[in-house]
Protein backbone atom coordinates (compact mmCIF):
# COMPACT_ATOMS: atom_id res chain seq x y z
CA UNK A 1 0.00 0.00 0.00
CA UNK A 2 0.82 3.77 -0.31
CA UNK A 3 1.68 5.67 2.47
CA UNK A 4 -0.74 8.16 1.77
CA UNK A 5 -1.30 9.66 5.44
CA UNK A 6 -4.03 12.18 3.83
CA UNK A 7 -6.25 9.18 3.48
CA UNK A 8 -7.62 6.41 5.57
CA UNK A 9 -7.11 2.69 5.15
CA UNK A 10 -10.13 0.65 4.26
CA UNK A 11 -11.02 -2.44 6.97
CA UNK A 12 -11.97 -5.73 5.72
CA UNK A 13 -15.23 -5.67 5.95
CA UNK A 14 -15.03 -2.44 3.20
CA UNK A 15 -12.67 -4.68 1.20
CA UNK A 16 -15.31 -7.25 0.62
CA UNK A 17 -18.55 -4.99 0.28
CA UNK A 18 -16.34 -2.72 -2.41
CA UNK A 19 -15.22 -6.17 -4.34
CA UNK A 20 -19.17 -7.51 -4.19
CA UNK A 21 -20.40 -4.15 -5.48
CA UNK A 22 -17.91 -3.97 -8.10
CA UNK A 23 -18.99 -7.68 -8.75
CA UNK A 24 -22.77 -6.58 -9.01
CA UNK A 25 -22.54 -3.58 -11.23
CA UNK A 26 -20.22 -5.23 -13.36
CA UNK A 27 -23.23 -7.06 -15.16
CA UNK A 28 -24.94 -3.95 -16.15
CA UNK A 29 -22.23 -3.24 -18.45
CA UNK A 30 -22.53 -2.48 -22.00
CA UNK A 31 -20.15 -4.60 -23.74
CA UNK A 32 -21.59 -5.84 -27.10
CA UNK A 33 -18.02 -6.04 -28.98
CA UNK A 34 -16.03 -7.25 -26.29
CA UNK A 35 -18.39 -9.23 -24.40
CA UNK A 36 -15.80 -8.64 -21.50
CA UNK A 37 -17.97 -6.91 -18.96
CA UNK A 38 -16.49 -4.36 -16.00
CA UNK A 39 -17.46 -3.04 -12.95
CA UNK A 40 -15.78 -0.67 -10.85
CA UNK A 41 -17.06 0.64 -7.13
CA UNK A 42 -14.62 3.76 -5.63
CA UNK A 43 -14.99 4.87 -2.39
CA UNK A 44 -14.27 8.17 -0.59
CA UNK A 45 -15.01 10.17 1.89
CA UNK A 46 -18.68 10.91 1.41
CA UNK A 47 -19.54 7.69 -0.46
CA UNK A 48 -19.26 4.58 -3.04
CA UNK A 49 -19.78 5.07 -6.55
CA UNK A 50 -19.81 3.03 -9.54
CA UNK A 51 -19.14 2.78 -13.20
CA UNK A 52 -19.06 0.45 -15.74
CA UNK A 53 -17.19 -0.25 -19.03
CA UNK A 54 -19.95 1.30 -21.93
CA UNK A 55 -18.31 0.17 -24.97
CA UNK A 56 -19.14 2.04 -28.82
CA UNK A 57 -18.82 0.56 -32.27
CA UNK A 58 -16.02 3.54 -32.89
CA UNK A 59 -14.06 1.83 -30.24
CA UNK A 60 -12.19 4.97 -29.35
CA UNK A 61 -15.18 6.42 -27.50
CA UNK A 62 -15.46 3.85 -25.03
CA UNK A 63 -15.23 4.12 -21.58
CA UNK A 64 -13.54 1.63 -19.04
CA UNK A 65 -15.34 1.11 -15.46
CA UNK A 66 -12.39 3.16 -13.74
CA UNK A 67 -12.81 6.55 -15.45
CA UNK A 68 -16.66 5.75 -15.33
CA UNK A 69 -16.57 5.09 -11.58
CA UNK A 70 -13.82 7.50 -10.72
CA UNK A 71 -15.78 10.94 -12.61
CA UNK A 72 -18.68 9.96 -10.71
CA UNK A 73 -16.80 10.24 -7.90
CA UNK A 74 -15.07 13.45 -8.89
CA UNK A 75 -18.26 15.05 -10.24
CA UNK A 76 -19.91 14.19 -6.64
CA UNK A 77 -17.46 16.35 -5.33
CA UNK A 78 -14.53 13.52 -3.75
CA UNK A 79 -11.07 14.62 -3.50
CA UNK A 80 -9.56 12.00 -1.32
CA UNK A 81 -10.68 8.48 -2.79
CA UNK A 82 -9.91 5.49 -0.42
CA UNK A 83 -10.46 2.69 -2.73
CA UNK A 84 -11.15 1.12 -6.04
CA UNK A 85 -12.47 -2.44 -6.11
CA UNK A 86 -12.55 -3.88 -9.91
CA UNK A 87 -14.21 -6.42 -11.11
CA UNK A 88 -14.05 -8.08 -14.49
CA UNK A 89 -16.94 -10.95 -14.23
CA UNK A 90 -15.68 -12.00 -17.77
CA UNK A 91 -11.99 -12.22 -16.77
CA UNK A 92 -10.42 -15.82 -16.66
CA UNK A 93 -9.59 -16.25 -13.47
CA UNK A 94 -5.78 -17.24 -13.41
CA UNK A 95 -4.74 -14.15 -15.77
CA UNK A 96 -4.10 -10.51 -15.44
CA UNK A 97 -6.99 -9.99 -17.80
CA UNK A 98 -8.64 -8.06 -14.54
CA UNK A 99 -5.70 -5.31 -14.21
CA UNK A 100 -6.63 -1.74 -15.15
CA UNK A 101 -5.31 -0.80 -18.67
CA UNK A 102 -3.07 2.01 -18.95
CA UNK A 103 -5.25 5.09 -19.24
CA UNK A 104 -6.95 3.86 -16.43
CA UNK A 105 -4.23 3.66 -14.20
CA UNK A 106 -3.09 7.20 -15.11
CA UNK A 107 -6.66 8.42 -13.71
CA UNK A 108 -5.86 6.51 -10.54
CA UNK A 109 -2.15 8.26 -9.82
CA UNK A 110 -4.06 11.76 -10.71
CA UNK A 111 -6.83 11.27 -9.22
CA UNK A 112 -6.38 8.44 -6.21
CA UNK A 113 -3.32 8.45 -5.69
CA UNK A 114 -3.26 7.21 -1.66
CA UNK A 115 -6.02 4.88 -2.51
CA UNK A 116 -5.85 1.02 -1.83
CA UNK A 117 -7.32 -1.00 -5.26
CA UNK A 118 -8.79 -4.36 -4.89
CA UNK A 119 -8.81 -6.80 -8.09
CA UNK A 120 -11.64 -9.83 -7.88
CA UNK A 121 -9.79 -13.14 -7.94
CA UNK A 122 -6.29 -11.63 -6.51
CA UNK A 123 -5.08 -12.38 -3.03
CA UNK A 124 -4.05 -8.91 -1.57
CA UNK A 125 -4.19 -5.22 -2.31
CA UNK A 126 -3.09 -2.87 -4.81
CA UNK A 127 -0.94 0.48 -4.40
CA UNK A 128 -0.67 2.66 -7.85
CA UNK A 129 2.95 2.43 -7.50
CA UNK A 130 2.63 -1.28 -7.99
CA UNK A 131 0.82 -1.29 -11.12
CA UNK A 132 2.59 1.90 -12.62
CA UNK A 133 5.87 2.74 -12.00
CA UNK A 134 7.72 5.91 -13.03
CA UNK A 135 4.61 7.39 -13.97
CA UNK A 136 4.42 10.23 -16.53
CA UNK A 137 3.71 13.43 -14.09
CA UNK A 138 3.18 17.29 -14.48
CA UNK A 139 5.45 19.32 -12.71
CA UNK A 140 4.12 20.34 -9.54
CA UNK A 141 4.33 24.10 -8.92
Amino acid sequence: MSANDDVEQLSGSEREELLRVASAVAEKAYAPYSNFRVGTAVVGEKGTYIGVNVENASHGLAICAERSALAAAIAAGERKIRGIAIACVDAPADSSAGFPCGACRQWMLELAPGAEILILGVAGSFCIEDLLPRPFQPRQS
